[in-house]
C-alpha cells in the first residue's frame, strides 16, 4: 500500500504547479503539519480515505489511474458545461484559461497541436472574429434555445464581457513553447461557418460577412509573423528575448485530429478533442510515451516553415489567404 500511496502523491506532484511545493500543498490541503505531510508522501503513514477523497478532489487526481493495474485500460478526465446562458459560457472560459495557465507556471513547458481547426485562441486576435466563433459554437454547436432564431451582428456586442478573459487566454497561449502541425485544411472550417451564415440569411448584413474575412485574413497574417520569427506574440506588437518559441510544420498528407498533447517537466498529458469544442485528457504514461512517439515521428515527415524555409512559408500562406480572397471577391461582386 505504501508504494501506490507514493504512486498518487506523484501523480499530485505532476498536477501542481512547478512553483508550489507538494509538502506545503499537503500540509494546508489537510491541515496537518509539515512533518506530517513528509510522513504520508513518503509513505510511513497512510492516507485515511478521507484524506485520498480531499487531496484527489482538490487536485482533480484520479484515485482510478493510481490503483488500476489493468495495462489496456485507459481512463481519461472531462468537464463538460451546461451552455444555457453566458454565464455557463464563460465558465467554460476559465476552465480554457485555468488549463493554459496551468501549463504556463511550469518551467519546463511545450504543447503540440495536431490541428484539423485554428487553434480556438487564434480567433481571440479579433473580437468580431471571437464573437462570431462564440454565437457559432452557442447557436450550431451547443443548440443554445436563446440563440435558435437569432441572426449574428458584430454591431450588437453581445460578448463584450468575455474580451478580458479572451486576452487572458491570448496572453497565457503565448506564454508556452509550441509546436504546431499544419495542413491547408486547417482554415476550412471557420471560413464554412462563415459561408453558411451568409448563404443562410444568419449574418444581419454582407457587411458583417466582409468584416469576418478581413479578420480572417488578419489571422493569417499575424500567424506567418510568428513563423517568420519562430516565435509567439500578440497583434500589433513585435517578439521579445522572453517571447516563446513557435514552431510550425506543414503536412500536405496528413488532417490532423485537433489533439493538443502537452509536456510539462517530467510528465506528459493528452489532450483528445471530442464534441467540437470539449477535450478530455489523460495522464497515462504509457498512452502518452505513445502519442509522444507517433508525433515525434509525424513531425519528422512534416515540413517546417517557421524561421527557416522563407519560399515553402511563403507559398503556404499565400494559398491560405488566396482562400479567404476569393471569397471576399465573389461578395463584392454580390454587392
Amino acid at each position: 500500500m505504501g508504494a501506490i500511496q507514493v504512486a498518487f502523491f506523484e501523480s499530485l506532484k505532476n498536477s501542481i504547479p512547478s512553483y508550489s511545493s507538494l509538502v506545503d500543498v499537503v500540509s494546508d490541503t489537510l491541515d496537518i503539519s509539515v512533518d506530517s505531510a513528509y510522513r504520508r508522501i513518503r509513505g510511513e503513514k497512510l492516507l485515511d480515505f478521507n484524506e485520498l477523497v480531499v487531496l484527489s478532489k482538490k487536485f482533480n487526481v484520479s484515485l482510478d489511474r493510481v490503483f488500476d493495474n489493468q495495462k489496456d485500460t485507459v481512463l481519461f478526465q472531462a468537464k463538460q458545461n451546461d451552455f444555457n446562458d453566458n454565464t455557463n459560457f464563460k465558465s467554460w472560459m476559465e476552465d480554457v484559461l485555468a488549463q493554459l495557465e496551468m501549463v504556463a507556471s511550469f518551467k519546463d513547458k511545450h504543447y503540440y497541436f495536431l490541428l484539423k481547426d485554428i487553434p480556438p485562441w487564434y480567433h481571440y486576435f479579433h473580437p468580431e472574429l471571437a464573437a462570431f466563433k462564440f454565437f457559432c459554437w452557442q447557436k450550431s454547436i451547443l443548440f443554445n434555445e436563446d440563440l435558435k432564431d437569432e441572426r449574428f451582428s458584430i454591431l450588437d456586442n453581445n460578448y463584450g464581457h468575455l474580451e478580458q478573459i479572451t486576452q487572458k487566454i491570448l496572453k497565457a497561449s503565448t506564454k508556452i513553447p509550441t509546436t504546431e502541425i499544419w495542413n491547408l485544411e486547417g482554415i476550412n472550417t471557420t471560413l464554412r461557418q462563415i459561408d453558411l451564415y451568409h448563404d443562410m440569411g444568419i449574418m444581419s448584413s454582407s457587411k458583417d460577412t466582409e468584416k469576418l474575412y478581413e479578420c480572417m485574413i488578419g489571422l493569417v497574417d499575424h500567424l506567418e509573423k510568428m513563423a517568420e520569427y519562430g516565435k509567439k506574440f500578440l497583434p500589433g506588437t513585435l517578439p521579445t528575448d522572453e517571447s516563446a518559441d513557435y514552431n510550425f510544420y506543414v503536412n500536405e498528407f496528413v488532417l490532423g485530429d485537433n489533439t493538443f498533447f502537452v509536456k510539462i517537466n517530467d510528465s506528459k498529458v493528452t489532450y483528445i478533442n471530442y464534441n467540437v469544442i470539449y477535450f478530455m485528457a489523460t495522464s497515462d504514461p504509457s498512452f502518452n510515451e505513445g502519442m509522444f512517439r507517433n508525433l515525434e515521428n509525424l513531425i519528422k515527415k512534416s515540413t517546417i516553415i517557421s524561421k527557416t524555409g522563407e519560399k515553402d512559408r511563403k507559398q503556404f500562406f499565400n494559398k491560405l489567404r488566396r482562400k479567404v480572397q476569393t471569397r471576399l471577391e465573389s461578395l463584392y461582386e454580390s454587392f
